[in-house]
């Protein structure tokens, strides 16, 4: 299970590059509704190619940015000053009498102090690091599809809700953010073969488990390129809810060295000539679209201890 990957955010190179335009109006909608829900999350990484607008709608998703991020500061740092005082109140009791609630309250209090300041730090930093790029399971990426005859770059939840789903399946069915490849034609029959996608990503990461703990490891393809990750994605609506695009990353059985590492799949990575054909699958057969699968690119995957 793909649980998180570092994306490639640079939207304008992929329009050069790809021929992609952006669907403006579905990314407005996203960072818009972002303000009011904060279960909406966009690695910052993509957020910073708007921080430069060339259009207007660009200039609209900067205000929404920029109006998110100073709410965000403004919560971080009334937190940090409620858990300082915190802090301060159980040291202060501390020194009256040992208790196991003062000695808990300064544990979590510095804990979350440093958490706050970590993040009041990235919040306001001018640079990009690995963290800004990455994206986890109901975060929001930039995903590939085809329409019209053109390459659309859309802003979609990185966990697939199809189409007449009720709400409650994300609860229900917490990994809907992979669909692994030997249930595509059964579970997936309604995306497989009609809604497919492609998402840009630089490496990925896996949860595996050594000595029985839980251990985050990072896999960098070699030699280092982008991998072009096979998606299925969906459009569902509701009344209350409104709409959404969603999607899920394809996995496949892993290659000897992910195996190794200790996990049991892994993201299909397209080779560049195949995407046209995978995201185009209409009137395509499944044998066709399976090969497409088969003949993905096989770079070494190189792993390390996430830090």
């Amino acid at each position: 299970m793909c649980y998180s990957a570092q994306i490639d955010s640079h939207i304008r190179r992929l329009m050069r590059e790809e021929g992609v335009t952006i669907e403006y109006e579905e990314a407005e909608r996203i960072f818009l509704r972002r303000l009011a829900d904060s279960r909406i999350r966009i690695p910052r990484a993509f957020e910073q190619q708007f921080l430069e607008p060339q259009n207007d709608a660009e200039a609209r998703i900067k205000g929404w940015i920029e109006q998110y991020r100073a709410e965000t500061e403004n919560k971080l740092t009334q937190e940090l000053f409620k858990q300082r005082k915190r802090l301060s109140d159980a040291e202060r009791a501390l020194q009256t009498k040992e208790t196991k609630k003062a000695r808990e309250d300064v544990r979590i209090a510095s804990t979350k102090i440093e958490a706050n300041r970590q993040r009041l730090s990235r919040l306001r930093a001018a640079d990009i690091d690995v963290e800004d790029e990455r994206i986890f399971p109901f975060w929001y990426a930039p995903i590939m599809v085809q329409q019209d005859g053109r390459k659309v770059l859309k802003l979609a939840r990185y966990h697939l809700r199809q189409k007449n789903a009720p709400e409650f399946i994300d609860r229900k069915y917490p990994g809907l953010y992979n669909a692994r490849r030997d249930n595509l034609e059964k579970f997936w029959r309604n995306e497989f073969g009609h809604s497919h996608a492609l998402m840009v990503v630089t490496s990925f990461f896996e949860n595996v488990e050594r000595d029985g703990k839980n251990v985050v490891l990072h896999f960098n393809p070699q030699p280092r390129d982008r991998m072009l990750v096979a998606c299925l994605y969906s459009e569902w609506t509701s009344p209350s809810e409104g709409e959404m695009v969603s999607f899920a990353a394809v996995t496949d059985d892993p290659p000897p060295e992910v195996a190794a590492a200790g996990h049991d799949r892994c993201i299909v990575n397209l080779q560049p000539q195949n995407v046209e054909r995978w995201l185009t699958p209409e009137g395509r057969t499944s044998a066709e679209l399976q090969a497409i699968l088969d003949e993905k690119q096989r770079p070494y995957y190189e792993h390390a201890i996430a830090a």
